[in-house]
């Protein structure tokens, strides 16, 4: 399990894992259902990304997200 903190961590973690799965940006993006540069910018951290189309991301990679308390 990993923490998130910035965009860019969940950014490089999606990026990671699409990589593993050898798949491009092109055909993963087709796969989520979402355009080829929302991608791009969520796996380079831009901040303004939506929070449906990350979710679809996530889930199509077979990522799951946990939400805990810190301390």
């Amino acid at each position: 399990m990993q923490v998130i903190t910035t965009p860019s961590d969940l950014g490089s973690i999606i990026k990671a894992e699409r990589k593993r799965q050898g798949l491009t940006q092109v055909e993963f993006a087709g796969l989520c259902g979402v355009g080829i540069t929302f991608l791009s910018q969520l796996e380079n951290g831009k901040e303004t990304a939506e929070l449906g189309k990350t979710l679809a991301v996530l889930t199509t990679l077979g990522l799951d997200v946990f939400v805990e308390r810190r301390g």
